[in-house]
């Protein structure tokens, strides 16, 4: 490197040589990747959302290897029934005589299916009119909030048992769609409120007056700006989508012939399994609901660090 204080006044520096400096790799994957990589890695460096993502991991795993790992079948009631955990079944057996941790390890498929699905299809609807209500102002932002409110004050339970009681066909689809179609209105009601903020934004201003369309406007301009209200709403409906399945499950609006962890609840209180002794029923499926609530609530406490920087842990 040229020494600066060394050239005579007057004199110019000498042309140096400047290498390019090569692309990264991940200036070279499509932005989406890019995107989702950084969301990931933030959520990894906050503690609580760390804890939550490994428990959610580990149960992911456990509903694809389900037939792996379960050492039998979940319906097979080849076993003596009311048997205490022991070698063969570890965690003793239902008085139909089924194994209890074979059905705990294929239960972890429907509260999984129910809980994001039912969660993402209640973030899509809370989105869709939250942003509506929100951006347009007027007749429309009344009805979408008188709809809203509506929802909100009738009671979220009992309007799901008369539901589910009254559909025909209870497979675990019309659960999901009645816990989807009871669980947007809460996140509707933040998502309207923080649209309806945005809007008065100048960018929002000056994309308008640039020409561009209502939905460039709120699919590129306003919805990038709400990431972790989105992400907490889907999350939020997800935990009250897997404890309303296993309610829904333990009253018995269920399919009695899905293995759930709801369903295990429900056979266990038919069966009295507390009476008998068999507290393992009642015990093993209620912890695992709550940890899989516990760890959507713990990955929701690292969603807001991905819009803001302030909120992440050094």
């Amino acid at each position: 490197m040229t020494d600066l204080t060394s050239i005579p006044p007057g004199e110019h520096l000498p042309d140096q040589h400047l290498e390019p400096v090569p692309p990264t790799r991940t200036s070279r994957l499509p932005l989406p990747i890019v995107f989702v990589a950084r969301a990931i890695r933030t959520l990894w460096s906050n503690g609580k959302a760390r804890i939550g993502l490994t428990i959610l991991t580990v149960m992911i795993l456990v509903a694809i290897f389900a037939p792996l790992i379960a050492p039998h079948s979940p319906t097979a009631t080849t076993f003596q029934p009311y048997q205490n955990p022991g070698g063969s079944n570890w965690l003793g057996t239902t008085g139909n005589g089924q194994d209890v941790f074979s059905q705990l390890i294929y239960g972890t498929r429907v509260s999984l299916l129910v809980g994001l699905v039912a969660g993402a299809l209640a973030t899509i609807v809370a989105v869709g009119i939250g942003l509506v209500s929100g951006y347009r102002t007027g007749v429309v932002d009344e009805v979408l909030s008188f709809i809203t409110n509506l929802a909100l004050v009738i009671p979220g339970l009992p309007l799901m048992i008369i539901l589910a009681a009254y559909l025909h066909g209870r497979s675990i689809w019309t659960i999901v769609l009645v816990v989807a179609f009871t669980s947007w209105a809460t996140g509707a009601r933040v998502i309207r409120s923080q649209a309806a903020t945005l809007r008065e934004r100048d960018f929002i201003t000056s994309a308008q007056f640039s020409g561009e369309r209502l939905f460039r406007v709120v699919t590129r301009e306003i919805l990038p700006n709400m990431t972790s209200l989105v992400a907490g709403s889907f999350f939020g409906a997800a935990t009250a989508a897997v404890m309303a399945e296993a309610s829904l499950e333990f009253l018995g609006l269920g399919n009695p012939n899905t293995v759930s962890w709801g369903s295990i609840l429900y056979f266990a209180q038919q069966q009295n399994a507390l009476l008998t002794g068999q507290w393992v029923l009642v015990f093993a499926p209620g912890l695992a609901i709550a940890l899989l609530a516990v760890s959507f609530t713990l990955i929701n406490f690292g969603v807001d660090a991905l819009s803001n920087p302030r909120l992440r842990e050094k």
